[in-house]
């Protein structure tokens, strides 16, 4: 029995250290801080043995071009915040508009800066990744935004080599209200905008909660639906080497990214 003012002298140990609870990945996502959807998503998908960090960068709650520009100032530092002792494999941005606007190689570069150890990614390159993994040509996307960033997201498609047969946006403002549209919505939204000539429905940006309902939108609308975060997550776990096939977010997780150099 420890007596009041003894020293405690332990024995002896010999810990058995293993890999860790995440031996398989460790992904790291910089989100916005207006994000309500990207964190539940990403756990939910994530296989066994796999790791998500997550960390926030400041956001102007009124989202227009101008406002998604300004990510860039914090990117570096963000990144450099993902778990620097276990160093995440990829560290991806998680904003689908914020991409665009400010551009995959400058964002890279940023994350690089601040995680030389991982592979650097961001949302619309996991988009593109899966699209062309589909084999999807002529594409249908839907959006909360802005026209203006509908707009920019229409030319960086048609740039990626797709033919963009329709977008339609919802015209919200804030990401606070992309996050608080149900489910129940972005499935008859996706019904109302799908085309008969669609190869694939985009449906666009992380912080809204399309991915609950995407395999019931693939069963009623007889295709494949890519949703940001579901498409991001995908990209980024075959980019770790983690070729699982996840049942219940959609067409593309029993596809094995074969295109995708892993990280």
């Amino acid at each position: 029995m420890f007596q009041h003012g003894e020293t405690v002298q332990s024995k002896a140990w010999e810990p058995e250290l293993g890999h860790g609870r995440h031996h398989r990945a460790r992904l790291g996502f910089i989100l916005m801080s207006t994000d309500l959807a990207a964190e539940a998503d990403f756990f939910a998908m994530a296989p066994a043995g796999v790791a998500v960090h997550i960390t926030r960068l400041k956001t102007d709650d009124y989202t227009t071009n101008e406002t998604l520009a300004r990510h860039i100032d914090h990117m570096a530092d963000a990144a450099a915040r993902l778990q620097p002792d276990t160093k995440p494999q990829v560290i991806s941005y998680s904003c689908t508009s914020g991409s665009i606007v400010i551009g995959e190689e400058r964002i890279m570069a940023e994350i690089k800066k601040g995680a030389p150890w991982a592979k650097p990614m961001c949302l619309v390159t996991g988009v593109v990744d899966a699209l062309r993994e589909l084999g999807a040509k002529n594409i249908v996307v839907g959006t909360p935004y802005l026209d203006e960033i509908n707009t920019a997201e229409a030319e960086f498609l048609i740039a990626k080599g797709f033919n963009l047969l329709d977008i339609q946006g919802l015209n919200l403002t804030t990401g606070i209200e992309f996050g608080c549209v149900t489910p129940a919505y972005w499935k008859s939204f996706a019904q109302a905008i799908d085309r008969p000539d669609a190869d694939a429905l985009f449906l666009s940006c992380g912080g809204i909660r399309a991915l609950e309902v995407v395999a019931e939108i693939e069963d009623l609308i007889g295709k494949p639906v890519i949703t940001s975060n579901q498409a991001q997550f995908w990209s980024c776990l075959r980019r770790a080497g983690i070729t699982d096939q996840l049942t219940g977010f959609g067409r593309i997780f029993s596809l094995p990214g074969a295109a995708i150099s892993p990280a």
